[in-house]
């Protein structure tokens, strides 16, 4: 049994007990932390700090480790804070050196399994921080060929978090990781419109009943309804790139509360720079880290972005599931691929899965929407505390999102087929077709055939002429499709 030295008076957060010599690989090393000593796994390059947060938070059973591009937007940030400490002659180039390349092979998909917080946690983000800090000094120092744990050569908050506070790391993480999985997201959108376009043209000349209220309207092109589904993701695609320069703005350098407290006057600017050129993106430095620290208001606006987006995507799943009711006794225009079979006790049937599915993540992002407006509503003075649940819910929103209109377009929309003897059945039958017929016969005599043509089942084309309010040419010409489709002149 490996038995640890008792520990000093003047024992530092962090330091590290040594163990008797044991033939065997020891099953853990002895950590000391604000609150005492803790056994760590021996093979864990995580360390007392992130301990203590596995046990506090076992909320969601997700780990942040569930978000790559969260672990990698930290990495990137100590491989930046190093540089620049370096640069300012903060920090010891060995120890920069080793710091940088334990970030890389964090960024090289090593490591992710040490990061085990709890995705929602108190502490406003320090426990993911501190995860942060003590993987990546517990690794440098095995490069610089010490022990993990040998924290006097290479120290999780002196050397990796030099500069730097959680208030400043986090949400700097926080808006790399959420800017990556818009531009995702951003992709999957402009492939969902194509797809709706495809379909646009190829359902062009397919006329057929419009609907308003769920009642029957005028005419329109089956082309023309998913052509609007394109403009409508069209919009929000606008809409969620002008949302994201905000997120480009960022705190670091802003230390605790702003201030910028323990780093040198060129931190912030220096800082900056590297992690452009490390990421790529275009971040700018908040003109006031004090506001900037405390405020969550670049997330609440992405959030109601998405939330636009959920709604609206989920309203053009449920015309999908309404045109394709049936398939005998509903509207039955177009049919979606048929995906699985739809009941455990009726055979033959089929459900539209696929829409039902992505219903349900927009009603997810909605929700979470609610959740990130409080969070952020609740931060107070110069911190929000709750930036761990909007992390939470907006990674949710955007990777399900995503998810969802990639689920769309290739398991769906792609395969959507129309009905045109359907669509015509229902056109001959609607009484709407007098509403082009108003202009010519007026508005009494154009609803006395609506009347006529409810009550008897006739067409109204029958019941025009029949009447002899319009000879057949002249009807003839005035319903054609191409005219009942768009704005024409009165035809004398």
């Amino acid at each position: 049994m490996i038995v640890p030295a008792q520990p000093g008076p003047l024992a530092r957060i962090g330091d590290v007990m040594p163990h008797t010599v044991d033939s065997a690989m020891p099953a853990t090393r002895s950590e000391h932390d604000l609150l005492g000593w803790r056994e760590v796994p021996f093979e864990a390059y995580y360390g007392v700090h992130t301990l203590r947060a596995i046990e506090n938070f076992p909320i969601t059973g997700l780990p942040i480790s569930m978000v790559p591009d969260l672990i990698d937007a930290l990495a990137e940030i100590k491989i930046a804070a190093a540089l620049t400490n370096r640069d300012l002659g903060m920090l010891d180039p060995e120890i920069c050196e080793a710091i940088v390349t334990a970030c890389h092979e964090i960024l090289a998909g090593k490591l992710h399994a040490h990061f085990k917080v709890d995705m929602i946690q108190g502490g406003a983000g320090t426990s993911t921080n501190m995860n942060a800090n003590e993987v990546i000094a517990n690794r440098a120092l095995e490069i610089m060929g010490h022990a993990r744990g040998e924290y006097h050569k290479l120290h999780p908050n002196e050397h990796v978090n030099l500069s730097q506070s959680t208030n400043d790391v986090y949400p700097t993480a926080l808006k790399l990781a959420t800017y990556r999985g818009c531009q995702r997201l951003l992709t999957r959108m402009a492939s969902l419109q194509t797809a709706f376009d495809a379909k646009a043209i190829e359902f062009k000349d397919l006329l057929k009943v419009g609907r308003t209220q769920l009642q029957d309207a005028v005419p329109m092109t089956l082309g023309q309804e998913f052509r609007t589904y394109a403009v409508m993701l069209g919009e929000d695609i606008l809409r969620l790139r002008e949302a994201l320069p905000l997120i480009c703005e960022i705190n670091l350098g802003a230390t605790a509360i702003g201030t910028g407290i323990n780093t040198h006057p060129e931190y912030a600017q220096c800082v900056r720079s590297h992690l452009v050129e490390i990421t790529g993106l275009p971040l700018e430095t908040a003109p006031n880290l004090i506001e900037a620290t405390q405020d969550c208001g670049a997330f609440v606006q992405l959030s109601g972005v998405l939330k636009r987006i959920a709604v609206k995507i989920s309203k053009i799943c449920h015309d999908l599931r309404l045109l394709s009711s049936g398939p005998r006794a509903g509207f039955g225009e177009i049919n979606l691929p048929a995906m699985q079979a739809g009941s455990s006790i009726m055979p033959g049937k089929v459900n539209p899965v696929i829409p039902e599915v992505v219903n349900q993540v927009a009603y997810e992002v909605i929700g979470n929407d609610v959740t990130i407006s409080f969070a952020a509503e609740a931060g107070q003075l110069q911190l929000n505390a709750f930036e761990p649940v909007i992390a939470y819910s907006m990674f949710r929103s955007v990777s399900h999102l995503t998810n969802a209109f990639d689920t769309l377009e290739h398991r769906c929309v792609r395969g959507i087929t129309a009905n045109p003897d359907r669509l015509k059945e229902h056109l001959d039958r609607s009484i709407v077709l007098v509403t082009a017929l108003n202009p010519y016969i007026g508005y009494q005599h154009a609803t006395e055939v609506a009347q006529q043509a409810l009550d008897t089942g006739k067409r109204v084309y029958d019941i025009v002429l029949e009447r002899g309010l319009l000879d057949k040419a002249k009807l003839d010409e005035i319903l054609r499709p191409e005219a009942l489709t768009a704005p024409r002149a009165l035809i004398l």
